[in-house]
């Protein structure tokens, strides 16, 4: 990642006094160490009538990979590359801001000690990003610099020079020029807007990067048209944090237009009183996802294979309409969690002959699992290693062959909007994979395909216009014998 820095000057303000203001002298190349890789600052040139600060910033990839294991682990099996082969090294992101803000820290404030006169002093700069990933192509990169005093050259980056018909990549190369602002408040600028162009931060977003926002953009933020976008797309998109940030943000403009402090004016508001309704869990709309597709099924006889601690068992026993309901986990502590929730020892002999709990491994076929209406997978093919699946895929669909087969799992895409999910985990340590609704969808087809059933995809929970839903359902229904009968005709 690389970005320069530069100025013009005279005799008597010499360009070099750009030096004064970094804290870094020309004369030297200096080396920093960051979180992400060790950073570098040079001078390509420093005269008295022109002077350039480099900052390039060596991305260490297996490094940030590293860091990232032992809480889970990936998801497709392409997924494990394309956490060494990306554009980290190569394109300025939010990793190129952590550094710039690391490694200029004292410029970013407006600090200059030994010429304070200066940090306060506006500069003719001009700032060099290479590459630079813009979602929203060049149009969005003008309408997020130009409103803050620059003049913006933006030209796109082919995707490849000896294929012009290919077309252009999501890269831009920048120069921005300005003549009113101090060095301080460009360095924000950047700071702020090149994890929103990026648009995919690379670090754990947690609640004091609304401080951090919110300090950056101290001046130019509240007043910006792009101010929404601009908030949402620099605290990754996390509603609660954006909200926070924005009502913040609304404080400040009020206060401004008002000429009292942002204090007064938040004290003036009052509080609600009002107990904010409570948001339903994720578990507890996924259990209801189910029944309401059990039901839709006009089953009787239920497996719940991964019954865990028998929640799901304990909701099937409160409807009559289920006559036989059977719990199977290979955990022996979860069967007897289950059966304490179920009161199983103290249940009265009738309600007790509806249900079963046993233990079993669904990477084998098991002759007690056939004959049923139903089956349910409630979050369990995520917790098999993914070369195991096609014996779970087996022993369900093509040795047991319930009517229905209701199965659910996280929707990997919704992982971003989890505010206290470090980016790159999966929700649980043992989850061995989590999919993207495609990824679902098209092994929810091929298992559908390839034991005669028909498949139905379902939201639970919110359905995020961007991400979907945080858990996604496929309802497999078995076709009828004669549909069978002339799909095997069709194939002879």
């Amino acid at each position: 990642m690389f970005v320069t820095i530069s100025t013009t000057g005279t005799a008597v303000n010499p360009a070099t006094d750009l030096g004064y203001l970094l804290h870094k002298h020309p004369d030297k190349v200096q080396t920093f160490s960051t979180s992400h890789g060790p950073a570098h600052v040079f001078y390509p040139e420093a005269g008295p009538e022109r002077c350039t600060a480099a900052l390039l910033l060596e991305v260490d990839t297996v490094a940030l990979v590293r860091r990232g294991k032992g809480k889970g682990r990936g998801g497709a099996p392409d997924a494990a590359l394309a956490q060494y082969v990306n554009d980290r090294p190569y394109a300025a992101s939010s990793l190129l801001a952590v550094a710039v803000s690391n490694v200029f820290s004292s410029a970013m404030r407006g600090v200059c000690k030994a010429r304070p006169e200066l940090a306060a002093a506006p500069l003719p700069l001009r700032v060099e990003v290479p590459v630079l990933p813009a979602r929203g192509g060049a149009a969005l990169v003008r309408r997020l610099f130009e409103p803050l005093g620059w003049t913006v050259d933006v030209t796109p980056v082919p995707l490849d020079t000896a294929f012009p018909e290919w077309g252009d990549s999501r890269y831009v190369r920048l120069v921005l020029e300005a003549g009113t602002l101090t060095l301080a408040e460009a360095l924000r600028h950047l700071y702020v807007l090149l994890p929103v162009l990026d648009d995919a931060k690379h670090y754990w977003v947690s609640a004091d990067e609304v401080d951090k926002l919110l300090r950056a953009g101290e001046g130019w933020l509240p007043g910006h048209p792009e101010q929404k976008l601009i908030t949402s797309r620099y605290l990754s998109r996390r509603w609660s944090l954006t909200r926070q940030a924005m009502e913040r943000l609304e404080l400040v403009r009020l206060a401004e237009a008002d000429d009292s402090e942002v204090e007064s004016i938040d004290n003036a508001v009052e509080e609600d009183t009002e107990a904010e309704e409570r948001p339903t869990p994720l578990a507890v709309q996924r259990r209801e996802a189910i029944l309401d597709a059990l039901r839709e099924s006009s089953a009787a006889r239920v497996l719940d294979l991964g019954c865990g601690q028998g929640q799901l068992v304990q909701a099937l026993l409160k409807d009559v309409r289920y006559t036989e309901i059977v719990g199977v986990d290979v955990s022996v502590r979860a069967l007897t969690i289950a059966s304490r929730r179920l009161k199983l020892d103290r249940m009265g002999e009738r309600q007790a002959s509806r249900v079963t709990l046993f233990q079993g491994s669904l990477a084998y076929t098991d002759k007690r699992l056939k004959g049923y209406d139903a089956a349910v997978l409630s979050e369990v093919i995520e917790h098999l290693d993914l070369p195991r699946l096609p014996a779970l895929e087996y022993a369900v669909f093509g040795a047991a062959r319930p009517r229905t087969v209701v199965v659910t799992t996280p929707n990997v895409e919704y992982n971003v909007r989890w505010e206290t999910l470090p980016a790159g985990h999966v929700r649980h340590g043992d989850h061995r994979f989590e999919w993207t609704r495609e990824e679902f969808r098209t092994w929810a087809a091929t298992v559908a395909g390839r034991h005669g059933y028909g498949v139905a995809f379902r939201p639970v929970g919110p359905d995020d216009p961007e991400v979907g839903p945080p858990t996604q359902m496929a309802v497999f229904t078995l076709e009828t014998e004669q549909h069978e009968k002339e799909k095997e005709a069709k194939a002879a």
